[in-house]
């Protein structure tokens, strides 16, 4: 559940593998430019990818943070087995803490997307130690309802008639909201990669655990980890009621980026980057 806007990568952004005890993960890996402030680990949601953000690591990095966006295990360039098991917030939660570790700069920054926010959260309740501060972007305080977890269903006989191929044709067919810009054919050829790409698995079972996380709010509260609830002012994945909600509960700020729907880091790039550069430069 995300937007992607363009295919170059930004100047001193990396493309690399890092070998996790779960296998390997595929990153961009933006440098710290000038006196390093810490690391900014960045996870996508749902259909997502590393590349989600790759308008905002380089920001981050010239602010100077190390800042790594990371395609989670069975999504685009990362693989993954065919354990529906693999896929829980939990399994997903404990690759962050490994990967956190093989980065070896110490507590990091979190970052979750929507699904990745709850991933995100799992890692934090494992070891609250491992982060500095957490901002769940575009995320919500458990499983996804309404329209979007409405289709939700509908990905396993499309997966098992036709594979991955059918389900971009089937999301293909999907009407798109008029009042959102139309994907240039090259966003669009990258989003069909991206999907194929990926693990069929992977996909049934991160929905599954998109459409059964239970609300973890006062857990997450009680780690004593700074949060920031960060979202777009047209998110209709979480609404944005459930996110200021969520929000109260936790005794956290908000912040919401103008021009932007579920995806503010590939939407509105410049000002999601300098509120997460404000955010992130009091830890």
């Amino acid at each position: 559940m995300s937007a992607v806007t363009g295919s170059p990568l930004p100047e001193g952004v990396e493309a690399r593998t890092i070998a996790i005890p779960g296998g390997p993960l595929a990153v961009l890996d933006a440098a710290a430019v000038g006196p390093a402030r810490g690391t900014v680990l960045l996870v996508p949601g749902f259909t997502g990818s590393k590349e989600d953000f790759r308008f905002v690591l380089a920001p981050l990095a010239q602010a100077g943070f190390r800042a790594v966006a990371v395609d989670q295990r069975g999504q685009y360039q990362s693989p993954g087995p065919d354990d529906p098991a693999a896929y829980s917030t939990a399994a997903l939660g404990t690759d962050l803490r490994h990967l956190v570790a093989a980065l070896g700069d110490g507590p990091v920054h979190l970052v979750g997307h929507s699904f990745g926010g709850l991933v995100g959260r799992a890692a934090v309740l494992q070891d609250p130690a491992a982060f500095r501060s957490f901002v769940l972007l575009d995320s919500g305080p458990a499983a996804l309802t309404g329209p979007r977890a409405d289709v939700l269903p509908f990905l396993a006989p499309i997966l098992q008639d036709g594979g991955l191929e059918a389900l971009w044709e089937a999301s293909q067919a999907l009407p798109a909201h008029p009042d959102k810009p139309a994907a240039t054919a090259e966003v669009q050829e990258f989003l069909r990669a991206r999907l194929i790409g990926g693990s069929a698995a992977g996909l049934l079972a991160m929905a599954d655990s998109l459409t059964s996380e239970p609300d973890r709010v006062e857990e997450l509260r009680a780690t004593g980890v700074p949060l920031l609830v960060l979202y777009g002012e047209l998110d209709d994945a979480w609404l944005p009621t459930q996110q200021d909600e969520m929000a109260a509960r936790l005794d956290a700020p908000v912040v919401v980026v103008p021009d932007a729907w579920h995806s503010p880091a590939a939407e509105n790039p410049d000002l999601t980057a300098q509120v997460l550069r404000d955010f992130l430069a009091g830890f």
